[in-house]
């Protein structure tokens, strides 16, 4: 509480990179424990001039904010740095610009979140319930604006496992986030100030432990009440081939790399009813190589679909137009024929498409993919099917981080049309490509927010990722088969069967809607208590 200028702002930064720890993959969410009450702490400290208005009062506590967000943030999200390293010699200016300033924008959601709390402070329980409420309105928030990105939302680090997973199907994750950091910050009630009066400690103590039994308990319930069943006469085969992202666009690699795909596909595939591909695995236009399209059907046996991510080219309305590129998912029958297909809705800023797009690309600048124009938004959300396995939503790399992104599945449906279209998805298909991260954190936070968005919506999530980590994990979170970082292989998995609904399907963000409220109000509660 008594540190001052560059100390106070160096323990926050400390503190909230130690708090990246609680994350995949080391999961080590006890040490929230610790670094959430030195933030509560940090901000006891962070008495401004009253009698300078509103900025100068809160500035200290957006700096120090600001700090442990950044340390968070740096910490939990430096590999991205690493997908400029693949063109190091076109991106390496980009490295700091990318690894720093992506957190330190980041931060500002958490800094004047922070400073909003430290407006309507107070000395005891009371801070840790305004703190726990304005930084999870600040995370939904981060997870929504200018596109979105709620990436290693804090409310993850409660949720590690099947177990501990099964409260979003109630609260979602954003729900679930303010009531994680008050559990997390609780212990800065221990502070001298509000061990003057033990009924405070015992109140808010007692309230977060009951969180906890209710939290654990429930999962325990529910994972125990619904086994792990199978969908009759389906198999699935997923194909990781690890291809290196420096390789595989090379002209010279095409050939190679579709046949990797074919010969990991190939072995023992008798029963097999269903082949997924990850994100892009063509390194052509899959609808321009008849030849290619021939070998696949002369690998899938009877009845059987390939499931793959693919570029989708349309062409202009006339010559002036250039064509549009699509970021796609195909299913294609034992024929050759492309049965189905969905574009990508939401796509990667910077790394699929430009802001200012033309303007940008006038300046000598390109997206990471490299394509002239960038992709193009897929306008609707779409469900695809087979015979045997029943309607499945394609969720392409990014979009599964998105929660309530299963609603709407058309941009212009509303949230009551969209439900009874979700009932009816039986599972969701996610193929990614974290090439682009090599053997960093990332490919272990995006696997496992794909696993939450499947406890979220009750449905399971076949995940296949060219370099990893694949997967097929069951409504219920609980990991069915797993293919490791960087290995070459596959994956041969029976299709759990969907739950038959989750409270956070039917109503969406509410949960969290509904907590903020509440949460905001116990402050106002019993003020002399």
């Amino acid at each position: 509480m008594l540190q001052w200028g560059w100390k106070r702002s160096m323990t926050a930064f400390l503190a909230g990179g130690f708090s990246a720890l609680a994350l995949p993959p080391t999961d080590m969410f006890w040490i929230l424990f610790f670094t959430f009450p030195v933030l509560v702490w940090l901000v006891d400290g962070t008495a401004g001039d009253p009698g300078n208005g509103i900025i100068a009062r809160a500035r200290p506590a957006f700096v120090t904010g600001w700090w442990f967000a950044f340390g968070y943030f740096l910490a939990g999200l430096w590999w991205i740095g690493a997908a400029l390293l693949v063109d190091v010699d076109t991106y390496a200016w980009v490295v700091p610009l990318a690894v720093l300033g992506i957190p330190a924008f980041l931060a500002l959601f958490w800094a004047f979140a922070i400073s909003l709390a430290r407006l309507l402070w107070s000395d005891d329980w009371r801070r840790i319930a305004i703190l726990a409420t304005s930084l999870g309105v600040a995370e939904f928030v981060r997870g929504t604006v200018f596109t979105g990105f709620p990436w290693n939302l804090i409310g993850y680090a409660a949720v590690p496992n099947a177990l501990m997973m099964q409260s979003v199907s109630v609260l979602g994750s954003y729900g679930i986030t303010p009531l994680a950091i008050l559990v997390f910050a609780s212990p800065a009630i221990f502070a001298p100030a509000s061990g003057k009066k033990p009924r405070r400690v015992r109140a808010l103590l007692s309230f977060c432990l009951l969180l906890v039994v209710l939290h654990t308990g429930f999962g325990y319930w529910r994972l125990n009440s619904n086994p792990t069943r199978f969908v009759d006469e389906v198999r699935l085969r997923i194909v990781q081939p690890a291809i290196r992202q420096k390789e595989k666009w090379l002209p010279e690699n095409e050939a190679k790399i579709f046949k990797s795909y074919l010969d990991l596909s190939n072995s023992s595939k008798a029963d097999i009813t269903h082949f997924i591909w990850p994100e892009s695995a063509f390194p052509f236009v899959l609808t321009q190589r008849r030849d290619a399209l021939a070998a696949i059907a002369e690998l899938l046996p009877p009845d059987a679909y390939l499931i793959t991510g693919a570029m989708r080219v349309e062409a202009g309305l006339s010559d002036e137009n250039k064509p549009r590129v699509f970021n796609s998912v195909y299913v294609i029958n034992h024929k050759g024929e492309i049965a189905g297909a969905a574009d990508k809705t939401h796509l990667v800023p910077f790394g699929e498409y430009l802001p200012f797009q033309q303007y940008a690309e006038g300046l000598g600048l390109r997206q990471l993919t490299g394509i002239e124009g960038g992709f193009s938004e897929g306008a609707t959300r779409t469900v695809l099917s087979t015979k045997t396995a029943g309607r499945f939503l394609p969720l392409i790399c990014y979009e599964i981080i998105f929660p309530n992104h299963i609603r709407p599945l058309n941009k212009n449906q509303n949230l009551q049309g969209s439900q009874s279209e979700t009932r009816n998805i039986n599972w969701i298909v996610n193929v990614t490509n974290d090439a682009w991260f090599g053997k960093t954190p990332g490919p272990y936070q995006h696997q496992r927010q794909a696993v939450i968005r499947g406890v979220e919506e009750g449905l399971p999530v076949v995940r296949a990722a060219n370099s990893g980590i694949s997967s097929v994990s069951d409504a219920y979170g609980r990991v069915v088969v797993t293919l490791g970082l960087g290995e070459i292989g596959k994956l041969d998995s029976g299709l759990p069967k969907p739950a038959q609904s989750t409270y956070y399907q039917k109503i969406g963000n509410w949960g969290f809607f509904i907590i903020t409220a509440l949460m905001a109000l116990l402050p106002m509660w019993r003020r002399n208590y």
